[in-house]
């Protein structure tokens, strides 16, 4: 933006600063306005509504610079304050800064000062709308899609439980999209400004779980020359996203129990305390409950972590989403690996329906990038989805009842067996006969002698 789209209001009892800084600020490209008390400057706050405010601290009349700071940061949260003085005190200008105000300057004024302090301000304004703006292309990019009750009972949860502080844990299937619901509250919430850290832990080690989330001190164990960060410490003011957090350590439960009451750890081998303020989310595949009756997860860290009880409603539950969401999976493809867009017949959609999806959303998607490298053409239909190894439920399978003879039956085993093979091998014939004992000649007559399309 140029400086003639900034607002820039003077309040100030002094004539002559309000002329010379005006007609200054005018000079630099500014749209300004002035004002010679607190009435009237709240008054022309309201109706110039500027970016930024230099506001002189004393004032003749029923408001000073400061009441009219507390009485604007209320009820204008987007304006910035520069309080001026001819007589401040530190205790004055620290004040002020509690206040909102965003820096303090002495009387007589100083142009360079003035400029440097307008810069930083407007600067900081581009950078915060930087942020904004590639915040909500995230929040879009990471939504949950869908419009089935469970899915949007679920966006409903949480948007509820992100403006808290509150520890979650998210439990489901694999596949749901647990990860993405930790992003979406952690993104919507207050934090989203803050890093989100993740950790999976079952890929880590037992022996290194403690050092990994915790950190660990130089010289702590052989070979750690120097100082190393934990995940908890590299969160700090955002999120720790636990992953899988059944996996964890009965020790490293302990810790997290000791770090929600105190907001303090140390080190592995470290004597130093950390505090901070981390927020933890944590999902699980696995029934905590139970794991706690066994005596093998912390009681503990279970009833800090399920404050809210929360699942994530598996595929075969939103159905009605698997459209919805073939078509997002299918644009996403489709501009990523630079395909044309494939359209699903009804009977290819009405396939993905009726299948059970044991991978959830996950299986979803994979599948679908698996159905644009395997069919050529743009037009999907049954026999691709089925080529590329959809299995529906048992009422799409043969029915071997009306086979008259084991022939036929042997031939549509082995047609079903050949489609799954090739999907298995992304359609590559030589290496499908290879994993299958088969030479390559003789699978070609196979294929061909069974209609099957390869691309």
């Amino acid at each position: 933006m140029e400086n003639k789209d900034y607002k820039i209001l003077i309040i100030d009892d002094e004539a002559p600063i309000r002329e010379v800084l005006g007609a200054s600020l005018q000079d630099e490209g500014y749209t300004v306005s002035s004002a010679q008390d607190g009435a009237s400057g709240l008054q022309a706050i309201r109706q110039f509504q500027p970016d930024i405010v230099f506001l002189d601290i004393w004032m003749p009349g029923d408001l000073d610079g400061i009441q009219v700071l507390t009485q604007a940061r209320k009820e204008f949260p987007a304006v910035d304050f520069v309080m001026i003085s001819g007589h401040g005190t530190i205790e004055t200008a620290v004040r002020a800064t509690k206040l909102g105000a965003w820096d303090f300057i002495e009387k007589p004024l100083s142009m360079d000062k003035i400029n440097i302090i307008i810069s930083n301000i407007l600067s900081y304004r581009q950078e915060k709308e930087e942020k904004i703006l590639l915040l909500n292309k995230l929040r879009r990019s990471i939504a949950l899609i869908g419009e089935a009750p469970a899915i949007v009972a679920t966006k409903q949860i949480i948007s509820k439980m992100a403006p808290t502080q509150s520890w979650i844990l998210i439990t489901g299937e694999p596949g749901v999209g647990k990860a993405l619901a930790a992003q979406n509250i952690h993104y919507l919430s207050t934090r989203a400004g803050r890093a989100f850290v993740d950790i999976h832990c079952g890929t880590v080690p037992e022996d290194l779980l403690e050092a990994e989330i915790f950190g660990i001190e130089k010289g702590a164990m052989p070979g750690v020359d120097k100082v190393k960060k934990g995940k908890l410490e590299l969160a700090m003011g955002g999120t720790l996203f636990l992953n899988e957090v059944s996996a964890l350590t009965p020790e490293v439960q302990h810790r997290l129990v000791r770090f929600y009451e105190t907001k303090s750890y140390y080190r592995v081998g470290g004597s130093q305390e950390i505090r901070g303020d981390v927020r933890i989310i944590a999902t699980t595949t696995k029934e905590l409950e139970k794991l706690v009756k066994e005596g093998r997860f912390s009681e503990d860290l279970y009833y800090k972590l399920n404050i809210i009880p929360f699942r994530m409603p598996n595929l075969r539950e939103r159905r009605e989403d698997i459209p919805v969401l073939t078509s997002y999976f299918s644009d996403h493809v489709a501009r990523e690996g630079g395909y044309l867009k494939k359209t699903f017949s009804e009977q290819g959609l009405e396939a993905l329906l009726k299948y059970e999806w044991p991978g959830n959303v996950r299986e979803l998607k994979n599948f679908i990038e698996r159905v644009y490298i395997l069919t050529p053409g743009e037009f999907v239909d049954l026999h691709d989805v089925r080529f590329a190894g959809l299995v529906g439920k048992d009422e799409d399978r043969p029915n071997m009842d009306v086979m008259s003879t084991f022939r036929e039956a042997r031939a549509q085993f082995e047609k079903d067996y050949l489609l799954k093979k090739i999907a298995e091998n992304g359609g590559n014939i030589s290496k499908t006969a290879e994993v299958i004992g088969l030479e390559r000649s003789y699978l070609h007559r196979k294929i061909k002698s069974y209609g099957i399309e390869v691309p």
